[in-house]
């Protein structure tokens, strides 16, 4: 996570609200949370979620999803810039989008909920290959948004295991 020293400008309210794009980039406020926004962040996705999908059918939420993965890509690119740190911590909208895509697919239940968040934020922070490469070589929105969808499959893959061994 990026010090303050590095930042042009001190993320705050007003920063969150001079911009729609960094708004949503932090998460409508979660990232701005003193200790693991990231986590907030993810934690944001639910909510959204639980509102959403009963009221969306599966082909509009997934186009949602790409949309809002596009969105992200500009979101965090301009965020970024205006920070001066690209992958600044308090940027969550890449864990937002990537969590609703793994909530998508993740078996009904709260038990299998909050598995699939242990597996994401673990996967986001531990960044195993190639979500690592990926993270540290792809720059811009594209690169905040990319390494988090990554870690998104990752979780998606062992949920599907633990799913084939149990059930």
């Amino acid at each position: 996570m990026t010090t303050s020293a590095e930042l042009r400008i001190k993320p705050d309210w007003a920063f969150l609200f001079s911009h729609p794009a960094y708004f949503l980039a932090f998460g409508f406020g979660s990232g701005l949370a003193r200790k693991a926004p990231g986590t907030w962040g993810t934690l944001m996705a639910v909510p959204m979620y639980v509102y959403l999908a009963p009221r969306l059918s599966e082909m509009v939420f997934l186009l949602l999803l790409i949309w809002a993965f596009v969105l992200g890509i500009w979101v965090c690119d301009k965020t970024g810039k205006a920070l001066g740190v690209a992958d600044y911590g308090g940027i969550v909208w890449d864990e937002i989008v990537a969590f609703l895509l793994v909530l998508f697919f993740t078996p009904p239940g709260w038990g299998w909920s909050l598995l699939a968040f242990v597996l994401f934020r673990f996967f986001d922070i531990v960044k195993p290959p190639p979500i690592k490469y990926f993270d540290s070589t792809w720059h811009g929105g594209l690169g905040v948004m990319f390494d988090d969808l990554l870690a998104a499959g990752y979780a998606l893959l062992c949920l599907a295991l633990i799913k084939s061994v149990l059930l």
